[in-house]
């Protein structure tokens, strides 16, 4: 570095924290001034330390994000639009798994989330304890929820309880009767979680149609291999198969699809299959889902921290006109894609 930040401060005409914010992109700068810093830095040869500005500033420069697992699809998106999002704005990513195991959640929270490796956080899908949600929201650092049930923060979410009952009325409006709902262990008892709120709309719509004695819910584990064994199970029988399932997830739905095929059950002749989430290989499988964009997500969950970190004016569209410094909360839209995994059951002319 030929230069100080003073050095190029001077030659710009403005002041060493108005020349750090034109460089670095982290506060307001006119875009006139913006430019005449950046020429002036360039005239001595100055490159920014992004060390020596998180030591000028007591910022990180980097996001913790807090996920509940690392290896399904949902996730994994949702991650990369984040990382992709910080590492063009010069931001680091420090990634921490939340297991289902209370002791290991306990340390984490308490020895990771606690310090300050970090500027800022986004939580992934965690269905939190009222204890865990106090910890994530009151340590003085903005969050952004997508997914889960955390609340105190900014949230990105989409309406679990409304898909899993227009998924529910798709098939009814086919046609179909016998409908099987696969969804997460304890959805049932966990009704303030992702997959409960769906179960519930299936069971709104299951009951709104007259169909409530026909209710059949299935628990599984959310992966591809953990909805493949549910069918396999659950489509054993003949003689009380349903001809349409709803799959609380794309991976669940695609192991259903697999299993039924493994058994020699058409799709979509002889069993519907829809989903939630807008797979990779949803298209592969030719499965009807709700697409959520979840590499969005993760990107519109940072636009939203750096906005209040770098106490910029608030985007018009990330939410619904909040009040300044209000938590911010975004009713993330989906959109139904219809593909052949989904028909008229054989009985319907």
């Amino acid at each position: 570095m030929n230069g100080a930040i003073s050095d190029v401060a001077a030659l710009a005409g403005v002041s060493k924290a108005t020349a750090s914010r034109a460089l670095t992109g982290r506060g307001y700068v006119s875009a006139e001034t913006r430019e005449r810093v950046v020429q002036a830095a360039a005239t001595i040869g100055y490159v920014a330390s992004p060390i020596a500005s998180s030591l000028s500033t007591g910022r990180t420069l980097a996001i913790g994000v807090v996920t509940s697992f690392l290896n399904r699809w949902y996730f994994g998106e949702v991650l990369e639009g984040a990382e992709s999002a910080l590492r063009a704005r010069g931001y680091d990513l420090t990634l921490y798994h939340l297991p289902p195991d209370a002791s290991e959640r306990a340390r984490i929270l308490d020895s990771y989330l606690a310090n300050k490796r970090f500027d800022a956080m986004i939580s992934i899908g965690i269905e939190a304890s009222q204890d865990e949600m106090t910890r994530l929201t009151t340590n003085g650092r903005p969050l952004v929820a997508i997914g889960g049930n955390i609340r105190g923060g900014h949230s990105i979410n989409i309406d679990d309880q409304a898909l899993g009952r227009e998924a529910t009325e798709h098939l009814i409006t086919l046609g179909h009767t016998r409908i099987a709902h696969v969804t997460g262990h304890d959805a049932e008892l966990q009704t303030d979680t992702v997959h409960g709120r769906r179960l519930a709309g299936y069971l709104a719509a299951m009951g709104d149609a007259g169909l409530t004695s026909a209710v059949h819910v299935l628990p599984a584990v959310h992966s591809l291999p953990g909805g493949y064994e549910a069918a396999a199970q659950l489509l054993r029988d003949a003689r009380i198969r349903p001809t349409a399932v709803f799959a609380s997830t794309d991976e669940v739905a695609i192991g259903v699809i697999i299993a039924a095929r493994r058994l020699g059950i058409a799709v979509p002749a002889e069993l519907s299959v829809i989903g939630i989430d807008g797979h990779s290989y949803a298209e592969m499988f030719a499965l009807t889902t709700f697409d959520q964009q979840p590499r969005g997500q993760g990107a519109q969950a940072v636009e939203i921290l750096l906005e209040e970190l770098e106490d910029r004016p608030r985007a018009r569209g990330t939410a619904s006109d909040p009040a300044v410094g209000a938590a911010v909360e975004v009713h993330w839209p989906t959109r139904l894609v219809i593909r052949q995994s989904t028909t008229r059951p054989e009985s319907v002319d």
